[in-house]
């Protein structure tokens, strides 16, 4: 059913400011624009997926929405989108798994400088069946190109995707038995405290996360953060240096042959890490 996550959103109170931030971060420029009904996205097209930054631009009822989200959690990541094949089947499939899907709807966006369109069908599960996270699912017409590099040392894709629960039993329901994502790995580390649940679905990873010394919880699930992955992290350090971002020192990263280091600014409240793999994929 899901072919991979097709994108995730991420608010920010102006787009212009989303755009140079996160052009400055990937390396890359965006290589879709459009507004309609009172809000602005532009979307960055990475190897894997694509990000993509929403924020309100004048007044209409998407415009009212999106500053409600900013208003009750700040700016930050907001939903995820998985690719489907086939949107009936999908939507069939969910209704059968209880996610209570919304019924299929037509979507369309118009590139402000290319004038080009793009068109899509999608769902959304039940808010309440996902434990808080809005999940969509979309079949698209077309897909995007990868968006060109405007820096060196760019980032190519996303590594992994954290999401933080109370419950990691019932969170890997979800993701593993009802939606199949391909579970990799089941482990607690002790010295950190935290139950790590890894899930591959097109090229990347989801880690599921659930500090231990809190117990099991009823309370809802949050996307927690991203992994960017890069192909040589001390050219992609030097060159975020260089642009006046605050980042850690390299470090090794969990998974043996990895290294990372943490941004800590000009991420819009997402918490973010830049990732060099080793040799062997997860």
């Amino acid at each position: 059913m899901i072919t991979g996550l097709d994108h995730a959103v991420v608010l920010v109170r102006d787009i212009e400011a989303g755009v140079a931030g996160y052009q400055t971060l990937l390396g890359r420029a965006p290589m879709w624009r459009a507004q309609s009904n009172g809000a602005a996205i532009a979307i960055f097209v990475l190897d894997n997926t694509s990000l993509e930054l929403m924020a309100p631009a004048g007044e209409g009822e998407a415009a009212d929405r999106v500053r409600a989200a900013l208003d009750k959690q700040g700016e930050g990541l907001a939903s995820l989108a998985f690719g489907v094949d086939d949107i009936a089947k999908a939507h069939h499939r969910l209704t059968r798994l209880g996610l209570a899907p919304d019924d299929i709807s037509n979507g369309a966006s118009n590139d402000l400088a290319s004038h080009r369109s793009l068109a899509w069908k999608r769902t959304r599960a039940s808010a309440e069946s996902t434990h808080g996270i809005r999940l969509f699912f979309l079949e698209r017409a077309e897909r995007l190109a990868r968006s060109p590099e405007t820096a060196p040392a760019p980032v190519t894709s996303l590594d992994h995707l954290v999401i933080a629960t109370p419950d990691p039993e019932r969170t890997a329901a979800l993701y593993g038995a009802r939606l199949g994502l391909d579970m990799k790995l089941d482990r607690t580390i002790a010295a950190l405290g935290t139950r790590f649940l890894f899930f591959k679905t097109g090229g990347l990873v989801f880690e599921v996360i659930h500090r231990t010394k809190d117990g099991r919880g009823d309370g809802p699930d949050k996307i927690y953060g991203v992994s960017w992955r890069v192909a040589d992290i001390e050219a992609t350090r030097a060159r975020l240096l260089g642009a006046g971002l605050d980042v850690s020192e390299p470090r090794e990263g969990r998974k043996p042959g990895t290294r990372v280091f943490t941004v800590r600014t000009g991420t819009f409240g997402v918490p973010t890490i830049v990732i060099q793999q080793g040799q062997r994929e997860p």
